[in-house]
This record gives structure tokens, sequence and C-alpha cells, in this order.
């Protein structure tokens, strides 16, 4: 099994942007612990992307048919933007997880919403980049 973890803008600024909401392990930290989990639960080959760009985004995702079985994706601001995001998600037809680490659902409202989370089959928030160790699992455990 192989998988896809993109993530949107800012997430290459973990460790620096708001520490108290987003904790203080870097994006370094977020790619090896997504490569480890990966492993641990099955994954052959775990790639991560981060873009602060919509398009390069959607190129990823249109890149991953036929490439992965699956993704995990924090489309970050996206999340609440990019229906573009939700249009490549359906198209390409592969099992795909929402995960955020803040808890969104607790914040301002306009973070209520996410496009992107209706082509996911599940959705982990609040959980610190552990959430993507859970997302990872979540994944597995649907691909097999």
């Amino acid at each position: 099994m192989k998988a896809l973890v993109l993530n949107g803008p800012n997430i290459n600024l973990l460790g620096l942007r708001e520490p108290q909401i987003y904790g203080s392990a870097t994006y370094e930290d977020l790619t090896t612990l997504c490569e480890r989990a990966g492993a641990e639960v099955g994954f052959s080959e775990v790639t991560c992307f981060q873009s602060n760009h919509e398009g390069s985004l959607v190129d990823r995702i249109q890149e991953a048919h036929g490439a992965v079985d699956g993704i995990v994706i924090n489309p970050a601001a996206y999340t609440h933007t990019s229906i573009a995001i939700l249009d490549a998600l359906k198209a390409v037809g592969l099992p795909a997880v929402e995960v955020h680490i803040s808890d969104v659902d607790a914040r301002e409202d306009f973070r209520q919403v996410s496009y992107a989370g209706r082509a996911c089959f599940a959705r982990v928030a609040g959980e610190g980049i552990e959430g993507y160790r859970h997302a990872l699992e979540l994944l597995a455990e649907r691909l097999r």
C-alpha cells in the first residue's frame, strides 16, 4: 500500500506559526512521523507534500490516481474555500482522510465549513501532529 499525505498553506511553518494552537513540532517532525507511522500500519511508501498553492495541491491529487492507494489531506486554509480540491478528490476516487492539527470545531465560525471533507470518509481534528498517525491508521484499515 502507498499513501500520499498532502498539506496546504502554512503547514511548512509548523513550530513557528501560533505554537499555542499548532504546537512546537516542525514540518520535518511531521513528515518523519508520517513516514514512521505509515510503515507501522503497513504502508510500503508514504509521500508527504506541502504547498501554499491551491493548483499544486490539485495537481498532486490528480497525479495520485493510479499511483497511490489513498490520501491523507490537511487542506489547511483551503479546507474552507476550495471547491477545486474537493472536485479533484472526487475525480480521482481514492479513499481520503481529512486531518487538522487544531480542533477546528472549537475555533472561528468560518473554520466550521469543510469542502474537502465532503470527499473524505473520515476526519481527524484536534490531536496535534499525532492526528496524522490516527489518519494513516484509519486509511490503512479502510484499504484492508
